[in-house]
């Protein structure tokens, strides 16, 4: 194959023959080069063309040969980026001055609502963990409203409906006219709405298609726009079927901003673990964030500076808080790599909020690895009563709606084997003694069972005792006493860092990620699409147009791209790609071999892991 292929075949074989490894090894200053700290993300010169949330994180760079405990570390050092203060350069922070005093000024929009229940409304949305968190937080929202004795003023929107909490709806985050109409829907007959899109990468036309809305219509919606990229980052090609583009509405927020009819809140964090994958610390953070303006808006007291500040740090403790079981995050995390790589399954038996949490962490698994829904499923004490979602139950649409215990109990139940793992997760405010009959059912099938246990000081229930010795592992999660509805939301956090450390871990260990970049993730919209082109040129060095031709070979399956093939619209690939398998892994051993899809198959089925079945093929040729 040339110069090139001997080249590309020393590449490969530097990184290809190491086995998986510890911390102490992966943190060698010679091995992380120039970009050796935490914080040098932030340099000019690294990854110019790239937005903050597509970048690579230096951290984890070799995360995909490292061993459980190794990635739980990883981790952990990647999520303390969020709490980092600003350094010297452009990017405000989550602690920064100005996101604070923004914080304040919306939780005084929220006051203003709360005054006026009945014509006024607010509208939280996005799209996947976006969507999945808008639906979370404004469930929440309303409950802790309605114990308080006020109205409930929240809704929520997803793109793609409710089908979207539970499964990939990607294709609808493209269109920014259902966006618009599906806000338009929701806020009907409201005089005064307070809009709160998320879109972690300042990308999604669905949510930019309500921001435009929202902005054609001052009299009654006031925009606010959660983010973690700078505004000069925000996607620039036009969006589907029109001129704008999500820059130029963001252009607009920003000079609304001065006099307060918009409100920008787009701290960076830092590129995420696994590239991309905004479900993690963009996720975390918009859960941080929406609270701290919630819980202050709720509050008697007036909002102050410090105490919006000091709120936010109480979520960094949580942070290491979770981080200081990290072996025994770990041990889950192994458990849970070593049932996917012999093909079976991760289990997430849950109560309350904590048992959602479980839900919405299984539904990410299938567009960002490449998953089965089977792989990792969520079930959750009372199902769809426990949701309360908008479109009530959705069982009758599919298996992967079935999200009951009792669901479990009758569908997966009697064909768990030894290899399943299943987690629990609870706390002292739910019912131990169902999750003790439970635990007991589910441990006549595997010893495979493990437990995450949130009790206050001081407050074990009796029943504890039991489900230990019923697991192979517990984690108990010991809080301190604080005000009842700040300490649910640290445990929730708390459950869904530990629960994106073991689904994320988890595919790795299985060969999901290639270096830190989720390289066998859905292409199912116009976003994906880019990521993986642009993933292509990164790894391959191939230009641009030979990775674009590559992934179409992929997605339909051909060693030569026909003339109606390439003529079909973004949105034809897309479809198409979404009843594919493999595509970028096909599309980058092809590249970097020069073989037929039909042999870069049989190398993925001899070889799943992605970086072991290029080498095989280096060596071969």
């Amino acid at each position: 194959m040339g110069t090139e292929c001997n080249q590309q075949q020393d590449i490969w074989r530097t990184f290809g023959s190491r086995k998986r490894t510890d911390m102490a090894a992966v943190a060698k200053p010679d091995r992380m080069n120039a970009f050796s700290t935490t914080h040098d993300w932030e340099s000019a010169d690294y990854e110019p063309t790239l937005p903050v949330t597509e970048k690579s994180n230096p951290l984890t760079r070799d995360i995909d040969r490292a061993s459980a405990s190794s990635i739980v570390k990883m981790l952990q050092a990647c999520d303390a980026q969020m709490f980092q203060e600003k350094s010297q350069t452009e990017y405000q922070r989550l602690l920064s001055e100005e996101i604070v005093k923004t914080l304040m000024e919306v939780a005084e929009r929220v006051r203003l609502i709360l005054k006026d229940p009945q014509d006024s409304l607010v509208v939280l949305s996005g799209c996947g963990t976006s969507g999945r968190l808008a639906f979370f937080m404004a469930s929440g929202f309303n409950r802790e409203l309605q114990r308080l004795n006020y109205a409930p003023i929240c809704s929520y929107v997803i793109a793609g409906g409710d089908r979207a909490l539970f499964s990939s709806q990607e294709a609808p985050e493209d269109d920014p006219t259902l966006g618009a109409l599906r806000l338009k829907k929701v806020s009907e007959g409201k005089k005064r709405v307070l809009f709160i899109g998320v879109s972690c990468g300042l990308s999604a036309p669905f949510v930019a298609g309500q921001l435009d809305f929202c902005l054609r219509h001052p009299d009654v919606y006031t925009p606010v726009l959660v983010g973690f990229n700078p505004a000069h980052q925000a996607r620039n090609e036009p969006l589907p079927g029109c001129t704008l583009t999500f820059r130029s509405v963001v252009t607009r927020m920003e000079e609304l901003a001065k006099t307060q009819k918009a409100f920008l809140i787009n701290p960076a964090l830092g590129p995420e673990a696994i590239s991309g994958s905004s479900r993690m610390k963009g996720g975390s953070a918009t859960k941080i964030l929406l609270e701290v303006v919630f819980s202050a808006s709720f509050s008697r007291t007036p909002v102050t500076f410090n105490g919006i500040l000091q709120h936010m740090r109480s979520y960094k403790k949580a942070l290491d808080f979770t981080y200081s079981h990290s072996e025994e995050i770990a041990v889950l995390t192994e458990a849970a790599g070593r049932s996917l790589q012999g093909g079976r399954q991760v289990c997430y038996l849950g109560w309350g909020s904590l048992g959602l949490l479980g839900l919405i962490d299984a539904s990410e698994c299938k567009p960002t690895f490449g998953a089965d829904y089977e792989d990792i499923r969520g079930f959750v004490s009372g199902g769809y009563k426990e949701l309360g979602n908008n479109e009530g139950d959705l069982t009758l649409m599919g298996p992967e709606f079935s999200i009951s215990h009792d669901d479990f109990l009758d569908r997966v139940l009697p064909r768990l084997t030894d290899d399943d793992t299943v987690l629990l997760l609870y706390s002292d405010s739910d019912d131990v003694d169902e999750v003790a009959k439970l635990a007991h059912r589910v441990r006549e099938k595997t010893p495979n069972i493990h437990a995450a246990y949130h009790q206050t000081d001081g407050g074990t229930a009796a029943q504890q005792d039991e489900i230990n010795k019923l697991c192979s592992s517990t984690i108990n999660f010991t809080w301190s006493q604080e005000t009842p509805k700040r300490l649910q939301h640290m445990r929730e956090l708390s459950t869904k860092l530990l629960l994106n450390a073991v689904s994320t871990g988890a595919h790795v260990l299985k060969g999901k990620v290639f270096k830190n970049y989720m390289i066998d993730l859905q292409v199912t919209n116009s976003k994906l699409y880019r990521r993986a082109a642009r993933l292509l040129q990164e790894l391959s060095s191939h230009s641009e147009s030979q990775c674009e031709e590559a992934l179409l070979k992929a997605i339909y399956q051909v060693d030569k791209l026909s003339e109606d093939i390439m003529t079909c619209s973004l949105e034809t690939h897309t479809h198409t790609a979404g009843k594919a398998k493999k595509v970028v892994p096909l599309a980058l051993v092809c590249l970097l071999t020069g073989c037929s899809i039909k042999e870069a198959e049989t190398r993925l089925e001899q070889q799943p892991i992605v970086r072991e079945a290029v080498e095989a093929c280096l060596k071969s040729s």
